[in-house]
């Protein structure tokens, strides 16, 4: 019986070895595992990471693209804006322009110089309207007014018996686009006496 218990024992010392190998060896399987998904794992987060940031790239190239795409369409646009500003004004100048070139005609079949000067007159009257009611040019600078060194340029001065500087002379009007100054006005100033 002893020998049965020995055997018994060594049996028994044996299972337990072959269950400690198989344990270890079981566990040494599954810590292969755990660092390959691990690793596969790590392999996959790089791999979306790069994904990613070549998603990111190519929107930022885009972006970059239709960015450019626009400046240059507002530069386009800017510089037509620029280059028929004033195509409303011509097309409007046009009627003035024939009208001149009407009267340069009966000009060379005319014998009266009064009906030239009514029909030039006429012209200009059109064409200053024209200008005020559409583009609110208004022109001044009268003889008379005050004057005043932000809207009238003196291009001389006479001593005079006035209370105040007035215009004596208006050789060229002055003309404003609604508050802003196109042209000053070239005067002569007649100033108060010393």
């Amino acid at each position: 019986m002893a020998e049965e218990t020995q055997n018994i024992e060594t049996q028994t010392e044996e299972k337990v070895e072959n269950q400690t190998e198989e344990a270890t060896v079981q566990a040494e399987e599954e810590s292969k595992e755990q660092t390959e998904q691990a690793e596969k794992s790590a392999e996959d987060k790089i791999a979306e990471l790069e994904k990613e940031n070549a998603d990111l790239k190519d929107q930022l190239l885009r972006r970059a693209a239709d960015f450019d795409n626009y400046r240059k369409r507002m530069l386009k646009e800017k510089q037509e804006t620029f280059d028929y500003a004033n195509a409303n004004l011509l097309g409007d100048l046009l009627e003035s322009l024939d009208n001149f070139d009407r009267t340069v005609e009966a000009a060379s079949t005319a014998s009266d110089v009064k009906s030239m000067a009514d029909g030039i007159k006429m012209i200009n009257k059109s064409l200053v309207n024209m200008l005020e009611s559409k583009y609110n040019l208004v022109g001044y600078g009268k003889v008379g007014d005050s004057f005043n060194p932000d809207e009238h340029e003196a291009i001389g001065r006479v001593e005079e018996d006035v209370k105040e500087q007035t215009l004596k002379e208006v050789y060229l009007k002055g003309y404003k686009l609604k508050d802003r100054i196109i042209r000053h006005a070239k005067v002569m100033v007649s100033v108060p006496k010393a």
